[in-house]
């Protein structure tokens, strides 16, 4: 886990992490949410509508920024302000996707930093594409 001080961020810092999505992730979000819409729970209605197998969750998806936050940038001086995410394209079972936030502004007053971030699919062997992206705005406790 990261710990950077306010004063140890600067503009254009720049975190890396990747993580994969799997079945079981997709199941507990299931439990926690109850969210039942079946293009995320019926493989045969997502491929009805267009897609390749059950869509995985967006917000299951955007949770990591959560953890891209909390344990990378900032880290452990951090505490969430705001996540603002657009969706781009979908995500399934087995994607391994990666979080990249770089700093674009500091607010002194606040003691707060706007990251830009983006989230790409770079599983499958082909070359990686952008599924999600936004901004996070994170006090920084330190």
């Amino acid at each position: 886990m990261n710990a950077y001080t306010f004063d140890e961020i600067s503009i254009g810092h720049t975190e890396t992490f990747e993580f994969s999505v799997s079945e079981e992730k997709m199941d507990t979000f299931l439990k926690l949410t109850n969210d039942t819409n079946p293009l995320h729970i019926d493989s045969t209605y997502a491929k009805q509508n267009g897609f390749n197998y059950r869509v995985v969750y967006g917000m299951l998806s955007a949770s990591f920024l959560s953890t891209f936050a909390g344990v990378y940038l900032p880290g452990k001086f951090c505490l969430l302000h705001e996540v603002a995410i657009g969706f781009l394209k979908p995500v399934y079972v087995g994607d391994m996707l990666k979080i990249t936030g770089k700093v674009i502004e500091k607010q002194e007053a606040y003691k707060q930093i706007t990251i830009k971030v983006a989230i790409e699919n770079t599983g499958g062997g082909v070359k990686p594409f952008k599924i999600a992206k936004g901004h996070i705005k994170a006090g920084v406790l330190h």
